[in-house]
């Protein structure tokens, strides 16, 4: 399964590094979304190195379907836009 990083978990003053909010093409609800919960979801960077970033689906964000996933070590911001592998 596939999805796109929205933005860094964040608050007003606040940004977590290592917490990404990820969209999911077809999950559009709460329900359907806590389904995923507990999967791996890796990120592939672009270029050369292709470097690999490992995260876990910790829980749902909000109430349309989008997933908090929290990652090994702090993402990049080139992070912001791309696909990640949900397995």
């Amino acid at each position: 399964m596939e999805g796109r990083i929205i933005n860094f978990r964040r608050g007003i003053k606040t940004t977590y590094e290592r917490q990404m909010i990820v969209e999911v093409k077809g999950i559009d609800n709460k329900e359907k979304a806590s389904s995923l919960v507990g999967k791996k979801a890796v990120w592939t960077s672009p270029g050369k190195g292709k470097k690999q970033i490992v995260g876990v689906v910790s829980t749902v964000h909000g109430g349309k379907g989008a997933l908090r996933v929290v990652f090994e070590r702090g993402m990049p911001g080139q992070a912001v836009g791309t696909k990640v592998k949900i397995e």
